[in-house]
C-alpha cells in the first residue's frame, strides 16, 4: 500500500495527514503554528510528519510522496516561505529540503494554501471540472485558480493572491502586507476588526453600537456574533459584503471559472451573511459566466486534503482513474 503525506501549514496552526492513494485521511498530527523563527516553524513541520506516519507505524522513509499547503509568498526554486506577511518578523522558512530529507524522497510538491485548496476540490469533485477556483476567507484572503485544466501556480508559485487585489482605491485600510487597499484589508478575519474600528471612528461614527471596538481583544467573531442585533455590526458586515462582491467579480472576471468553492473560517462560520450577497450580486456584476459560488464539502479540511490530492496527483489534483 502506498502511503502519501499531507502538509497544512497556515499562520495559526500546522497540521500534517497520512492517506492513501484515494487521499482518504488515516492518521494526523496538528499543533499551533511557532511565531519565533522559521527554523522552528521547519522543525514544527517535520515534528508533526512524524507524529502522523506514527500513528499508522509508517516510517518517514517509506512515504511515497508529499504535499504542502503553506502560506506565502513562496519561493518555489528554494523551496521555502520567504517572510510570510501573517507571521510578521521570521524571515525564511525552509520546507522542501527538509521534508524531502525525513521522507527520503524527491516527490515533495509545495504550493500556496489556496492553490492546494483548488488541487483538492479538483480532486474530490465528481465532474474533476477544468475551470474551477477556490476561495479562502480566512485570516488572510485568496484563491487558487485552475484554468483550462491548468492548475496555476505562477512562476515563483504565487499566483492566486487575489487577497493582495486592490478594491478600494482611496487606500482606506492597509493590508498586513503592509500595502493599502487590499481585499484582504477589509474581509479576513485578521483585519475585520482593524475596518470595524476605523468604521466605527469615521463614516459610522455617530451610529449606536456596543462592540468593543477598542479592546485589544475585539475580533471578527464579536462582529458576526452582534450581526442582527447592532447597528454598526449590521453596517460593518454591509460594507463588507460590498468589498466581496467586487473580489469576486475580479475572480469571475479573471479567469471565467465555473465553480468556485470557498472555505476558510470566516466563510465556513458565516456563509448566509457572507455568500448569500455575493451569490445574489454577482449577476448584476459579471460581465462573462456567472460561477457556481458555495462553500466547500470539505469543511476545515480542505487545504489538508488538498495537499494529501498534490502528492497523489503531482500537483495537477486531476484523477487518473
Amino acid at each position: 500500500m502506498a502511503y502519501y503525506v499531507g502538509v497544512d501549514l497556515g499562520a495559526t496552526n500546522l497540521r500534517a495527514v497520512v492517506g492513501d492513494d484515494r487521499a482518504d485521511i488515516l492518521a494526523r498530527a496538528e499543533t499551533a503554528t511557532p511565531r519565533t523563527s522559521g527554523i522552528a516553524i521547519t522543525e514544527a513541520v517535520l515534528r508533526v510528519v512524524r507524529e502522523a506516519c506514527a500513528e499508522v507505524g509508517l516510517d518517514p522513509g517509506d512515504a511515497t510522496a508529499a504535499g504542502i499547503a503553506s502560506i506565502g509568498p513562496l519561493d518555489l526554486a528554494e523551496g521555502i516561505i520567504d517572510g510570510p506577511a501573517n507571521v510578521p518578523g521570521i524571515g525564511q522558512v525552509p520546507l522542501v529540503g527538509p521534508l524531502r530529507e525525513l521522507l527520503d524522497t524527491e516527490r515533495v510538491h509545495l504550493h500556496n494554501d489556496t492553490i492546494a485548496g483548488v488541487i483538492g476540490e479538483r480532486f474530490h469533485s465528481d465532474r474533476n471540472p477544468d475551470d474551477m477556483a477556490y476561495v479562502t476567507i480566512s485570516s488572510g484572503l485568496g484563491a487558487g485558480v485552475c484554468v483550462d485544466g491548468h492548475v496555476l501556480s505562477g512562476w515563483d508559485g504565487n499566483a492566486g493572491e487575489v487577497g493582495h487585489m486592490v478594491v478600494d482605491p482611496d487606500g482606506r485600510m492597509t493590508c498586513g502586507c503592509g500595502r493599502d487597499g487590499h481585499w484582504e484589508a477589509y474581509c479576513s478575519g485578521n483585519n475585520i476588526p482593524k475596518y470595524a474600528r476605523h468604521l466605527g471612528h469615521t463614516e459610522a461614527a455617530d451610529v449606536p453600537t456596543d462592540l468593543p471596538i477598542d479592546d485589544p481583544d475585539f475580533s471578527a467573531v464579536d462582529v458576526f456574533e452582534a450581526h442582527g442585533s447592532d447597528p454598526l455590526a449590521d453596517h460593518v458586515i454591509d460594507r463588507i459584503a460590498d468589498w466581496n462582491v467586487i473580489g469576486f467579480t475580479n475572480l469571475a472576471n479573471a479567469y471565467a471559472p465555473l465553480v468556485v468553492r470557498v472555505g476558510g473560517a470566516v466563510a465556513l462560520n458565516n456563509p448566509e451573511v457572507v455568500l448569500d450577497p455575493v451569490r445574489e450580486r454577482l449577476e448584476e456584476t459579471t460581465f462573462v459566466n456567472v460561477p457556481d459560488v458555495r462553500l466547500t464539502d470539505m469543511g476545515d479540511d480542505v487545504v489538508v486534503k488538498g495537499a494529501l490530492a498534490s502528492a497523489i496527483t503531482g500537483g495537477t489534483g486531476e484523477r487518473t482513474a
